[in-house]
């Protein structure tokens, strides 16, 4: 059974969560402020953790960022703001995914299934030994899901090596945001394509890529993205 962490503050939002998720068949667990959700976080073992963003005592973001820093457990961000930055930031912290409340608990029951079912897909799939990438400065190892820019290697989200991975599998072809996201995150009609934006910003930021002029990712206006050989 997996195994859910709720950091919300709003106590009847959090049973709400809780209710339809052990309905569904998850074992949740629910902490109420920021400290304790942080501990409980990187204390043990997760499958996913839903993050409300206005919490007590350490914000949400705050909490992502570290998780981050030392694992790659799915992460659902919600909150009331409905602003872009909240969800660029939240994005470009590392959540997988950004809710804005209200939203009804049968699409936060889809968005955690289509994110552990992905997430266990990724992580239970063994990559043949030696299936590398290699083009320019950058080298990816599919295998130990690893990379290099310029021979340093750079830590990526498991979002952001996802999204690098397949488009360098596919080169010279044109994806839209549309068909990236359905294949990265695993969903379709409750999809929010900015999510693709903002983790293809990050991407570019490690790998050192100019939007200008382009040596890996190619924006192709107007449709999507291509991987450039």
């Amino acid at each position: 059974m997996s195994r859910i962490l709720i950091i919300e503050d709003e106590v009847c939002i959090a049973e709400l969560e809780r209710d339809y998720l052990t309905i569904s068949g998850y074992e949740t667990t629910i902490v109420n402020n920021g400290k304790e959700g942080l501990a409980a976080a990187l204390s043990q073992d997760w499958d996913l953790v839903i993050l409300d963003l206005m919490l007590p005592g350490v914000s949400g973001f705050e909490i992502c960022r570290r998780i981050r820093e030392e694992k790659n457990t799915p992460i659902i961000m919600v909150s009331a703001k409905k602003d872009d930055i909240d969800k660029i930031r939240g994005l470009g912290l590392g959540a997988d995914d950004y809710m804005t409340k209200p939203f009804s608990p049968g699409e936060l029951v889809a968005r955690v299934k289509a994110h552990l079912d992905r997430y266990q897909r990724l992580t239970g799939m063994k990559a043949p030994s030696g299936e590398i990438i290699e083009t320019g400065g950058l080298r990816i190892d599919r295998a130990s899901r690893r990379v290099w820019v310029d021979g340093t290697e750079t830590v990526f989200t498991s979002k952001e090596f996802d999204l690098l991975s397949f488009l360098a599998s596919n080169p010279d072809r044109v994806f839209s945001k549309d068909e990236l996201f359905r294949e990265i995150w695993g969903m379709e009609s409750f999809g929010d394509i900015a999510t693709v934006t903002v983790h293809i910003k990050k991407i570019r930021e490690k790998l050192k890529d100019s939007t200008a002029d382009p040596k890996y990712i190619e924006t192709i206006w107007g449709v999507g993205y291509r991987f450039k050989i």
